[in-house]
């Protein structure tokens, strides 16, 4: 017989008491909460980038992906679609012509408006299930856990933007 032996008394613990399983089990319910509210107009990942875009206009492409908490390969995928939509523009940085200034297009900006409602929506269906005392805690305590185990992460969130953009060449 092959295999590992357990002992009888070897209990495994119930899954529900994991909280990475009922972490990724909250993602999953929020993705999905999300997809039936923006009803694809964008992914949780293009929303966070151009969110984060929209309040650093000119950042580049590391600084912020580092600001989202995602790998810059992953981050370069996600903005060379959104370019192709025609929801971000990047420009050259006239001290490193090989790095690109990113900013919100006009017509990212309107998505960005027009989705916030839904987003707001989206906020207050995922937190429903708890009172409003508990939804502040809840907020405070899954921040303060995320905080806490930033370096833990494989693409750690950079906790603050850029001290200064550099501004692009016009164009």
């Amino acid at each position: 017989m092959t295999g590992h032996a357990t002992t009888p008394h070897a209990v495994l613990p119930e899954l529900r008491t994991h909280p990475g399983h009922l972490l990724r089990r909250a993602h999953q319910v929020a993705v999905s909460l999300f997809h039936a509210e923006l009803r694809g107009d964008l992914t949780p990942l293009q929303f966070a980038l151009l969110r984060t875009l929209a309040e650093h206009p000119g950042i580049d492409q590391v600084t912020l992906a580092g600001l989202v908490a995602i790998d810059t390969s992953t981050g370069a995928t996600v903005c060379a679609r959104l370019e192709q939509n025609g929801l971000l523009e990047r420009r050259i940085l006239p001290v490193n012509r090989r790095q690109r200034a990113l900013f919100v297009t006009p017509a990212g900006q309107h998505l960005l408006d027009r989705v916030l409602p839904a987003v707001q929506r989206l906020r207050e269906r995922v937190l429903a299930p708890l009172a409003p005392a508990e939804q502040q805690e809840f907020m405070r305590l899954l921040d303060k856990l995320v905080v806490a185990n930033n370096d833990q992460s494989r693409a750690p969130m950079a906790l603050q933007p850029a001290a200064q953009v550099i501004r692009p060449v016009p164009g």
